[in-house]
């Protein structure tokens, strides 16, 4: 794909980014080497390659869901400042 220098400047006008032309020129270099790694990416024969979600076999080690700590509600709201009805009041921050 050939990019233009006109082309940078209405993607940067459609991001309302003001570019310099200096800018520009550098963007179009850079734009156009990602553009030409994409093309060397896709002349590559992938036709025989089944697509994979890792580049390992790797498989999650999964442990059993269960509780392993105790509840230590009760403990942790008595060092509270102030509790009502089980819930932690805050002072009001927003008015």
């Amino acid at each position: 794909m050939s990019l233009s220098i006109d082309d940078v400047k209405k993607v940067a006008q459609l991001a309302r980014l003001a570019v310099t032309e200096q800018e520009a020129q550098t963007a179009h270099a850079q734009l156009s080497g990602i553009f030409g790694l994409i093309e060397e990416m896709r002349a590559v024969d992938t036709s025989g390659i089944e697509p994979m979600s890792h580049a390992q076999d790797v498989v999650q080690r999964l442990r059993e869901d269960k509780v392993t700590e105790g509840n230590q509600r009760e403990m942790f709201q008595q060092i509270a400042p102030q509790v009502e009805s089980g819930l932690y009041l805050v002072p009001k921050v927003i008015e």
